[in-house]
């Protein structure tokens, strides 16, 4: 090996110091060469507007009914409750007198013991009979002393005579005695006296007749009233009822005046809905006939038929109902109650599978009202809470503002805002911005150009 001299050493190190100096060139070259492509501007790109696609909707002006929805319950118009008139024990009671049975008319709800009531009822009426019969021997007894008084009338006129010519003879001829006149006197004056007592009699039979009268009358309404006692022992049932409630058993004693039986008259059913009186005022038909009698109270309303849906229906099954009257207007609530009337015949169903609609039922009811004119139908996701809907103008995003006449179900009606023919944006956009690209997707495809046409046309532009 050969020995490391100084001039050896130098060598070496000089040739460190230019690798070095390369390596650093060629990292300071690498370094332009990057920064200089990093300069470079990108290729220029063509930026091309994506479309909001949407469903649009041509706005058409038309007149369309309102139908004004409410919610209440079905009811037994007539729900009574019945007590017993008389006292008395229990000795009879229907078989059907439980909660939820079912009694007819004229059947007997239960029987009180009769035997105090028919012992009351034949004393009053054997009174009854003892002063008809006193009435007519009164009556037959005046008649008799009229003519008896006729009689005694006459006879006193005679007797008077009779006595006038004693006397004329004994004053003014001296033929006969003073014994004979005044025996003539004695008779006259009899017969006067007779005879006006039974004019007396005569003169008082029709207050002594009177007198029987009323008290007949009296007799008569004691009977009356016990007899009707006497019926009150059977107490039957008013109409077709069903038992709500009772609290009445066999052998009880039954007090007057105490509330034993509820039975409700499921012929015809009634449903009180409350409706926001501005839809009373707006909607709602009344009648215009003027009443006989004026006061402060809302007319008859028109009987539409309602259509009436029980709200635990899955298969949404309606009845029919009619519009019947308006019940009251709640102050605080700003609402008007109407009713609504089913007959029983409507509340059955055709299918033998569903249920009548009955007492207790919770019932959505859709009252027919007057119609809206000229509006415009949108579906409510069109229409934002703030009263604004989106259209399209030459295909590009416009927001109006518009005014709601109604809200009804899933629809909207516009009153104002909207000019007919114009293009309705019906999807739901959530801020969306203003004068944006709007496609209809449910426009028709525009055919597609040829591709040689298309080749051509890009080459020529090229």
């Amino acid at each position: 090996m050969p020995e490391d001299t100084p001039l050896n050493g130098t060598k070496i190190r000089a040739s460190r110091r230019l690798i070095a100096c390369f390596v650093i060139l060629l990292v300071g070259g690498l370094g332009m060469a990057a920064l200089t492509r990093m300069k470079e501007k990108p290729p220029e790109r063509r930026q091309v507007e994506r479309a909001i696609k949407v469903e649009l909707t041509r706005a058409v002006l038309e007149d369309y009914p309102v139908v004004i929805t409410g919610f209440g319950e079905a009811r037994a118009k007539d729900i009574v409750m019945i007590a017993s008139q008389v006292g008395g024990t229990v000795v009879k009671r229907h078989p059907n007198l439980e909660a939820g049975g079912l009694i007819g008319a004229g059947e007997v709800l239960f029987a009180i013991d009769k035997v105090d009531y028919e012992a009351a009822y034949e004393g009053a009426a054997a009174t009854v009979r003892q002063l008809e019969q006193t009435v007519a021997r009164l009556e037959k007894q005046l008649e008799i002393d009229k003519k008896r008084l006729v009689t005694l009338q006459r006879n006193r006129d005679l007797a008077q005579a009779e006595y006038e010519r004693v006397q004329k003879l004994f004053t003014e001829y001296n033929v006969g005695t003073r014994s004979r006149v005044d025996q003539a006197e004695q008779a006259a004056n009899s017969a006067a006296d007779m005879a006006a007592q039974m004019g007396l009699a005569v003169e008082l039979y029709p207050i002594q007749i009177e007198e029987a009268k009323n008290g007949l009358d009296a007799a008569r309404a004691s009977a009356k009233k016990a007899k009707a006692d006497l019926e009150r022992t059977v107490v039957r049932a008013p109409f077709d009822a069903r038992v709500v409630s009772t609290s009445l058993e066999k052998g009880q004693i039954a007090s007057p005046g105490m509330t034993v039986i509820t039975l409700a008259d499921d012929s015809e059913l009634e449903i009180i809905i409350p409706i926001d009186s501005r839809d009373a005022r707006d909607w709602l038909r009344f009648e215009n006939d003027k009443a006989e009698h004026q006061t402060a109270w809302f007319a008859r309303p028109v009987p539409v038929a309602c259509a009436i849906h029980w709200t635990e229906d899955k298969q949404n099954h309606a009845w029919e109902g009619t519009l019947d009257r308006v019940v009251a207007f709640n102050e605080k609530t700003r609402t008007v109650r109407v009713a609504v009337r089913i007959p029983g015949a409507k509340a059955f169903s055709t299918d033998t599978d569903r249920l009548p609609l009955v007492h207790g039922m919770f019932c959505k009811v859709a009252i027919p009202g007057r119609a809206m004119k000229n509006v415009v139908r949108l579906p409510r996701r069109a229409v934002t809470f703030e009263n604004t809907v989106y259209i399209a103008s030459n295909s590009r995003l416009k927001t109006v503002n518009v005014e709601v006449a109604r809200i009804q179900g899933d629809d909207v009606f516009i009153s104002k805002g909207i000019e007919p023919g114009t293009q309705v944006v019906t999807t739901r956009l959530v801020d969306p911005l203003e004068n944006s690209l709007l496609e209809d997707i449910n426009a028709p495809e525009k055919p597609k150009a040829e591709p040689g046409g298309d080749k051509g046309k890009g080459e020529g532009e090229a």
